[in-house]
This record gives C-alpha cells, structure tokens and sequence, in this order.
C-alpha cells in the first residue's frame, strides 16, 4: 500500500473523529458520547473482554472468507470456460445473486442450528456469490489462443489451473472480496445476536445497548468497524501487491 493512501486513510480517521467530537458536544446528551470518552475505553476493552469478542467476530468472518474462496474460485473459473454448464447454472445464479441473503437466516438456523457454523455459513454464501459472479467473468474473459498456446506445451489441466486460470482470477478473487467485506460485516452483526456469548454483535446488543452502556457500546461498535477496515484494507494491500508494474495507484 502506498503513502498516499495510508495519508488519505489518516485523514480521513482525523475528519471523522473531529465531526464525531463536535456532534457530542452539540447533543450533549449520555447517549453520544464524544472519542474523547470512548477511544480510551476502546484501547482499555481491546485488552480485556472486548478483545475476546473481537477476535470471536474476526475469526467467523475469515472462515467465512476461506470457505467462500476454496468453493466459489474453481466453479466461477469452471462456469467461465465450459459455456454449456454456463448456461446451464446461469438462471439459476441470476434469480439468487440479487437475492439479500440475509433473508436466508432463519432458514439456515432451522437446517443447521443456531451455532457458529450457522454464522459462517451465511458469511460465505454472501461472499461466495460476489467472488463466483467476478471469477466468471474473468475467466470468459480469458483469451483462447493463451490457452491453447500452453497446452502446446503439453500443459495438462492442473498446469492450466496452476499457470493460467489462477493467476488471472486472484486478482478478481480479491477485488470481490474487498467489495463484499462490508456487507459480510454487517450480517456477521445481525447474525451475532442470537443465541451465542462472543462477538461483537451479541456485545453491542446484549451486553451493552439493552443495560443502557452507551459509553461501552460505541466501544464494540468501533470495533466492528476497526474489523471491516482491517480486512478491507488487508484485501487492499494484497490486491496492489498483484497488480503489473505500473498499474498502481
């Protein structure tokens, strides 16, 4: 990552905490208090048990990230290269892809149980469909004459995979991924709230919104969103390092 996005990104964090103090301070009510409080509450519950429930929510999220990329990279760059099966799947993707799965939750619960996989699973059927959509495209973008040029060269299929298909969908792969982070934060949250004792979802709603903590709960909630920068811009770093000499930003 590059300096002046790591400036940009500093200053945007500046802009933002100076407009949160100066709404505290034109509310001056308990119930916005202003960074000057939180931030050091913050830094103090990331040592103790908000730490737990960080690492708790950071955890199902990049399972979820992982079981999401092993499944949907091969299909998308199988659907992108055989058109029959293309056309095939494809009106199946159409009507689910628009879809919010987040509608999918009390179906999922009801199949699997309320337990962590139930969570994970819904994470990656999210991520699973942004990262398949992508690879597709990608891969039917793929020019034929490249292939046919390694296969030439006695490529079988895992070298086509290895030397060809997967450098050309990691990028896509990553992008779908850095797109799609904050909304798999966001069901992470709602998901988070039933029937579970870690994570930053069940501590924002349970342990701190419902007994009146407001101090507490900007805490967790700014440790949802330190959650989705890291991953967004953990995703972002890996991206650039992919990129040709001369396509960086």
């Amino acid at each position: 990552m590059n300096r002046s996005t790591v400036l940009s990104a500093l200053g945007g964090l500046c802009m933002f905490l100076l407009l949160w103090e100066l709404a505290a301070m034109l509310l001056n009510q308990p119930v916005l208090p202003g960074p000057i409080t939180v931030v050091p509450l913050f830094l103090q519950g990331m040592c103790g048990d908000l730490g737990h429930h960080f690492l708790a929510s950071a955890g199902r999220v990049l399972a979820a990230i992982f079981l999401a990329t092993i499944a949907a990279t091969p299909l998308g760059l199988a659907l992108g290269q055989m058109p029959r099966l293309d056309r095939l799947v494809n009106p199946l993707i159409a009507i689910i892809y628009p879809i919010p799965k987040i509608i999918f939750l009390p179906v999922i619960y009801v199949l699997m149980g309320i337990s962590d996989f139930s969570k994970i699973f819904l994470i990656a059927i999210i991520i699973f469909f942004q990262i398949l959509v992508v690879v597709r495209a990608e891969a039917r973008a793929l020019r034929p004459e490249l292939i046919l040029s390694v296969r030439s060269l006695g490529a079988g299929r895992r070298a086509l995979f290895r030397y060809v298909y997967l450098p050309a969908s990691l990028p896509a792969v990553l992008t779908a991924l850095r797109v799609s982070v904050g909304t798999a934060v966001a069901v992470l949250f709602i998901a988070e709230q039933s029937l579970t004792q870690w994570g930053l979802g069940y501590y924002i709603v349970i342990e701190t919104w419902q007994v009146l903590m407001y101090d507490e709960m900007y805490t967790g909630i700014m440790g949802m969103a330190l959650l989705g920068v890291l991953l967004y811009f953990a995703l972002y770093a890996v991206e650039l390092r992919l990129r040709p000499e001369g396509c960086q930003d």
